[in-house]
């Protein structure tokens, strides 16, 4: 049995939206745990499936199954779990909820080795420009879980087991093997972390989930040029409602307002003004 690398060490910090579920569409359900967002996707008819979008904080597995069985009604395993990337506020109860439901988990191929024990991922910077939250994040793990034996590779032709008519797009800076899914027919984007819909770095606006368009966290994004990228490439979607990684469901104006301004100024609004991976990337 697959056991964790690293230490499943609960993080004792939690939004006033947590567990608070909001669904965005009959099928996308928010279920926000502590700070960070999973998604069901999938209806509450007896007889579909629903699949699992990302694994929540350490320590939320059960608060993930509670909301499964009163959201369906009993404790339906999903098909499958799909991640958008390994951090551990996206995989904190990712190796409990596989053994339980013995279910495959899809990533990308560059995210693979992160979620197999072979590779850490690079440490925060906890001296980026930003809030409180980008202080605390000397304290986040960056070592593996293991999950080998669920792991499965995305297609490489963007579909999605288990989910028809989605498609997952490579969206890296924030990770080097980030995706994000969009479903054409609604326009309805996860987007994972490519961008959030609050500052993730200041933590009165975490806690309050003050709701903007803003990019991804600065203290975990390591390349700055692949993330702005990613951005243009999720706002040319013209997606109709987004559901990120962090902060509330976005729709709308606000959120196509919001989104064009992140991508035409991603430089002034998202890059921080100093911190290691800047550096690294003048160099």
């Amino acid at each position: 049995m697959k056991r964790y690398l690293r230490k499943n060490k609960v993080m004792p910090i939690t939004s006033i939206a947590s567990g608070e579920g909001y669904a965005v569409s009959q099928d996308v359900f928010c279920f926000p745990v502590q700070i960070a967002n999973v998604a069901f996707i999938g209806t509450q008819l007896e007889n579909d499936d629903w699949v699992l979008i990302d694994a929540g904080m350490p320590g939320t597995e059960n608060k993930i199954v509670t909301e499964v069985k009163y959201r369906f009604r009993q404790e339906k395993p999903p098909k499958a779990i799909v991640l958008t990337h390994g951090h551990f506020d996206h995989v904190g109860a990712l190796v409990q909820l596989a053994e339980r439901w013995d279910v495959p988990v899809y990533a990308h191929k560059l995210e693979v080795p992160y979620l197999t024990g072979e590779a850490s991922y690079p440490e925060p910077d906890p001296g980026v420009e930003g809030g409180i939250v980008a202080n605390m994040s000397k304290h986040f793990p960056t070592d593996p879980v293991d999950v080998s034996q669920y792991i499965e590779v995305l297609p490489e032709d963007g579909s999605v087991p288990y989910l028809e008519g989605w498609k997952w797009y490579h969206t890296p800076g924030h990770s080097p093997g980030h995706i994000s899914l969009f479903r054409e027919s609604d326009g309805i984007l996860i987007a994972g972390d490519a961008f959030c819909t609050v500052k993730q770095d200041e933590l009165y606006k975490v806690l309050r989930q003050t709701q903007e368009v803003h990019g991804p966290p600065r203290y975990f994004t390591t390349d700055w040029t692949k993330a702005k990228k990613s951005v243009e490439k999720l706002r040319d979607l013209n997606p109709s409602a987004v559901l990120a990684g962090h902060g509330q469901p976005m729709e709308g104006e606000n959120l196509a307002e919001g989104l064009n301004n992140l991508a035409d100024n991603f430089e002034e609004t998202a890059v921080p003004s100093y911190g290691k991976y800047v550096r690294d990337e003048q160099n």
